[in-house]
Order: structure tokens, then C-alpha cells, then sequence
């Protein structure tokens, strides 16, 4: 896993732990993005072929992709985590 900065987190049920903000995974069928989909769908449909599940962003071709949205995503995705939890970037 490849990422960018780190928060801790603690939910209200008390669960808590430690992770990337944004992560890349490159996958067997897919390149995996992790932290980029919340409140980006219209940044997503014009990203170009991909898939979603939950949280994750899903390319099979990274030039098949408009790169200036997705550095729009990852942007996006890391101003979304700060807005909830305390960012440090390494």
C-alpha cells in the first residue's frame, strides 16, 4: 500500500486505529484507490472508465483517465478527511 499523510481516528462506538488519508494499491485486474469517492460523484463522471465499491476507486488503466481530475480526487479526499480528523502529512 502506497499512500499520502496519516490520521488517527475514534469513532463514538469507541473503535479506533490508525491509517493512510489516500491510498494506492496496485491490484491484479485493477489499480485501487482508497479515500477518493465521498461527495465526488461529479468529479467521477468525469473521470473516464472506472468502477467504485465502498470507498474504493477502481481503474483498470491509468491512461484511459483524465489525470487532472483524479489529482482533483485525491485533492478532494484529503481536504475531506482533514475536515474530520487532525492530518499528518509525511
Amino acid at each position: 500500500m502506497v499512500g499520502f499523510g496519516r490520521y488517527t481516528y475514534r469513532y463514538d462506538s469507541g473503535h479506533s486505529g490508525e491509517t493512510l488519508v489516500v491510498e494506492f494499491s496496485p491490484r491484479k485486474g485493477d489499480l485501487s484507490f482508497y479515500g477518493l469517492t465521498t461527495g465526488a460523484e461529479a468529479m467521477l463522471a468525469q473521470l473516464g472508465p472506472h468502477r467504485t465499491g465502498k470507498g474504493c476507486l477502481y481503474i483498470k488503466r491509468l491512461a484511459a483517465v483524465d489525470e487532472t481530475v483524479l489529482c482533483a480526487l485525491i485533492r478532494s479526499g484529503v481536504t475531506e478527511i482533514s475536515t474530520h480528523w487532525p492530518v499528518v502529512k509525511v
